[in-house]
């Protein structure tokens, strides 16, 4: 299957990046053709996607806890003062210009489009 894989892969490259004219192309497009009837590479493309089928619910599960676990590890515990690291102090309130603090979540600069 792999060999299969790697064998389409390259004649899809081939075929994209060739400059032997129509006439290859022509001669690479009839062998795909031929490839794509075959009754074994039909049967083999048949039970991939049975395989796939099949296996879907068992890598769903596995990929699942694998996030689940790779999200424990990020998300910080404990306590959260806001500042990114648990019972860390405080960052100081951002400033506007004029001195006075900025609103809760207003950022510092804003960016501003001109048509």
């Amino acid at each position: 299957m792999k060999k299969l894989l790697l064998l389409t892969a390259g004649g899809i490259g081939y075929v994209l990046g060739a400059r032997a004219g129509r006439g290859r192309y022509d001669q690479i497009a009839n062998l795909a053709g031929k490839v794509k009837s075959d009754p074994h590479v039909r049967d083999a493309a048949h039970r991939a996607a049975d395989t796939a089928k099949a296996q879907a619910p068992a890598v769903k599960d596995r990929v699942t806890s694998a996030a689940g676990t790779v999200a424990d590890k990020v998300r910080p515990s404990g306590h959260h003062d806001g500042t990114g690291h648990p019972g860390g102090p405080a960052e100081p309130r951002q400033r506007c210009p004029a001195g006075q603090p900025l609103p809760a979540g207003q950022p510092a600069l804003s960016v501003v489009s001109r048509s």
